[in-house]
């Protein structure tokens, strides 16, 4: 038996010491001075279940590329940041059906992760048989599907936003919504675009706040019209917010997400020399310090449940393909290997979230409504033993040059951060310890997931 000894367990509800017991990949003891063949003292440390990144774009194709992490590079990355599951994005191709979309993203992923993975599935193609495979999709194990507002050959229309919610709901499962206003960026893009402004912070113009509330807001009415259960991704703004709390008070199953960029970055960061400012180009974009205050606010009330890294990383040479035009700078950034420090020092250190609603928004709730719980998200006799030990005093100044992400920037160059992941443990095998790899390519398996377990 491996015992995880001395320390201070942390889960979304309760901190206390104990000892931890592991077999066969599951957690079987939770009691004071258990023994084991294998011993690892957390004197001092935050023992907490693996953290669940639900929104990661491993080898994603984009704009005519490919993000730069793939499921090998990618997973290891995750590890060493304390996360034992990822979910991907599988994107159905035109004239594909959508099991076609899980067995492209399987192929990727089968023999390379080191750490567990799942799948979403994002529906860009509606027709009759593509509506009729999600109850099939969802028998075998991928039970979320993805739906976007905006995106020129992504997108989809009002009415199969509609038909998707009323089927998946109907079969337990959950609709995630990237929700800007299609015409909004076009227009404005347009009249940019024409008045020659081409460089990184008009991107930023080119998708206000606003354009994130109406898509929410829409999305959320749609949502209300079939009682249906959605997520929206990647919340930017205190507008949309606003908006989902609106929902929620009436009783409708809306739930967000947001990520560390959008609680930590601002939209100053575009007007970075020498193209710099094309290291944050995402969507939707950065924003201001009442975006940030409102979204830390959101998380403590619990209107944002969820936290993701959405993990998209290009290099700089792929991102140059936009130099003369904004609009061609594949959107996205890297994430995976940062989330939990960013959240344990920005966030629990500084007083703006407590430990254990760190846990429930990057661990508890994403195994909950994506259908994991109690497999994975919890400290719990039974549960899968995916664990992160984070050394609360370990300070690192993150850099390009420690991590191991597959790209050539971070946006937190030089950022200071207190409280560090030392072990990562996934399914009772140690992947990650004190900076060193012993992680096996292809242990991660795929994670068949039930229905989402709502959580009010």
């Amino acid at each position: 038996m491996l015992v995880i000894k001395n320390g201070k367990i942390a889960t979304a509800s309760e901190i206390f010491e104990a000892d931890i017991g592991i077999e066969d990949g599951k957690i079987v003891a939770i009691a004071r001075d258990l023994k084991g063949e294998e011993v690892i003292d957390a004197g001092g440390k935050i023992v907490m279940p693996g953290m669940i990144d639900g929104h990661t774009h491993m080898a994603m194709p984009f704009m005519g590329t490919f993000s730069s992490d793939d499921f090998e590079t990618g997973t290891k990355a995750a590890a060493f940041g304390g996360v034992t599951t990822i979910i991907n994005f599988a994107i159905q191709e035109k004239g594909k059906g959508l099991k076609d979309a899980i067995e492209v993203e399987d192929s990727k992923a089968k023999g390379k992760a080191f750490i567990d993975y799942a799948f979403h599935v994002a529906i860009t193609d509606m027709r009759e048989d593509v509506l009729a495979e999600i109850p099939e999709v969802m028998k075998n194990g991928v039970t979320s599907f993805k739906l976007f507002m905006t995106y020129e050959g992504l997108m989809v229309t009002d009415d199969v936003l509609l038909e998707v919610l009323d089927v998946v709901t109907k079969n337990g499962g959950l609709v995630g919504v990237h929700a800007e206003n299609y015409y909004i960026i076009k227009f404005l893009t347009k009249r940019l675009l024409a008045e020659g402004k081409t460089d990184p912070i008009y991107h930023a113009y080119s998708r206000p706040n606003c354009c994130e509330e109406e898509a929410v807001n829409r999305a959320c009415i749609i949502t209300q019209i079939v009682n249906g259960r959605l997520y929206v991704v990647h919340l930017s703004t205190a507008e949309g917010l606003e908006r989902i709390e609106e929902f929620q008070k009436r009783g409708v199953r809306v739930y967000a997400e947001t990520c560390p960029q959008y609680l930590l970055l601002d939209e100053e960061l575009y007007k970075e020399p020498d193209f710099g400012g094309a290291k944050y180009v995402m969507s939707p974009p950065l924003r201001r310090e009442k975006d940030r205050r409102a979204l830390w606010d959101g998380i403590r009330r619990g209107t944002i449940q969820l936290i993701g890294s959405d993990h998209c990383p290009f290099f700089m040479e792929q991102k140059e393909m936009g130099k003369d035009d904004f609009t061609k700078i594949p959107n996205g950034a890297p994430g995976v290997e940062t989330t939990l420090p960013l959240l344990f020092s920005e966030g629990v250190v500084k007083g703006r979230i407590t430990l254990n609603r760190l846990v429930e928004v990057f661990s508890t709730n994403p195994a909950k409504l994506y259908g994991m719980y109690p497999k994975k998200g919890t400290i719990a006799i039974g549960s899968d033993a995916d664990i992160v030990i984070l050394d609360p005093k370990k300070e690192v100044t993150l850099s390009v040059d420690m991590l191991h992400q597959n790209v050539d920037y971070t946006p937190y160059e030089g950022w200071k951060v207190k409280g560090y992941p030392v072990v990562t443990i996934v399914r009772g095998k140690v992947v990650c310890e004190e900076g060193e790899f012993y992680g096996e390519k292809g242990y991660g398996e795929f994670v068949p997931r039930k229905e989402a377990i709502d959580l009010w």
